[in-house]
């Protein structure tokens, strides 16, 4: 390739709402220099796709609408990473931010619903390290069965078919999503240490069409 035609290796969406910074030094401890980025065509470009995410899903999809994102995203077809509330933009639709009894639409490429953890008499939110539960191998979680990764959220993703790890706190949920080229964690790999670690080598290291 010419260096007018150079890919950048992962471009992590700018939403504006997330702590960027500490999803930057992961990547670059593992030697990448990620580009951080709203622009659409920059977003298409990169090999990979990572969607951060902290606050609410209402106001982290309200962002996306302002910067013209969501169908983009929606189209993209390298590989794409949602991390925390990243990964629940990912599903159908959020309890989180729910007006007018109707739950809050997030990008719908993932089926799934993100609802509120029913914890029992369990503290919210969770916070805390929890061991992976892993379903179904694939390369993203290479490594990684009985791995302990961080979370902190309230609300998580039922297991359901597009589970690749689940992790139990009152009952279990997703880790980790998988359909098509979308992937998600539920958990903080930036926060995870060599776990996590781990995590965003493999993502890394996944196969990119046309590369």
């Amino acid at each position: 390739m010419s260096g007018a035609e150079t890919r950048a290796p992962v471009a992590v969406v700018d939403t504006r709402c997330a702590n960027l910074a500490s999803v930057v030094f992961a990547f670059e401890r593992l030697g990448v220099s990620p580009l951080v980025t709203a622009d659409a065509t920059e977003l298409r470009r990169a090999e990979r796709v990572l969607l951060p995410g902290v606050g609410t899903a209402g106001a982290a999809m309200r962002e996306l609408e302002r910067l013209g994102l969501p169908d983009v995203l929606r189209a993209l077809t390298q590989p794409v990473l949602g991390i925390c509330l990243g990964m629940q933009l990912l599903t159908q639709s959020s309890e989180e931010s729910a007006q007018g009894g109707r739950n809050q639409p997030c990008l719908g490429v993932v089926d799934g619903e993100t609802r509120r953890l029913d914890v029992g008499g369990l503290t919210l939110p969770h916070m805390g390290w929890n061991r992976l539960d892993v379903r179904r191998e694939t390369p993203l979680l290479a490594g990684l069965d009985g791995a302990y990764m961080y979370y902190v959220h309230s609300y998580a993703v039922p297991v359901g078919d597009a589970t690749l790890a689940q992790t139990d706190y009152g009952g279990p949920f997703s880790a980790v999503l998988g359909q098509g080229n979308f992937m998600g964690a539920q958990f903080h790999p930036e926060r995870s240490g060599p776990a996590g670690a781990r995590l965003l080598r493999n993502f890394l290291e996944l196969e990119v069409a046309g590369c």
